[in-house]
């Protein structure tokens, strides 16, 4: 074995051929700017603390029910604010990858 290759993990590799792939299919990858970096950050702060009032007004909300139709409702409401608050997030987070303003 050649003394100036070290040995690489399977992982390595597998890296490499993806970023090989990738280039063959002309997909570049692009560097964020801190700028962009503490905007990503401050979305998922922002959308983690959302979430996590969601769950506690979910739980509370939970706990003085007894009707399991009722529960089952206020299930299917949480469910729908979390996919949607993800959503959002998600979508503001690509537009910060884009370059735009949020």
């Amino acid at each position: 074995m050649p003394d100036d290759k070290a040995v690489k993990s399977s992982f390595e590799i597998a890296m490499e051929r993806l970023k090989k792939s990738d280039a063959d299919a002309g997909i570049t990858r692009q560097t964020l700017s801190d700028a962009q970096k503490a905007a990503i950050a401050e979305i998922r702060n922002f959308y983690e603390a959302k979430i996590a009032e969601t769950e506690l007004l979910h739980q509370n909300t939970l706990r003085s029910l007894f009707d399991p139709a009722e529960r089952t409702t206020r299930e299917e409401e949480y469910r729908r604010d979390r996919e949607r608050l993800t959503t959002e997030r998600d979508a503001k987070i690509a537009k910060v990858r884009a370059g735009k303003s949020t």
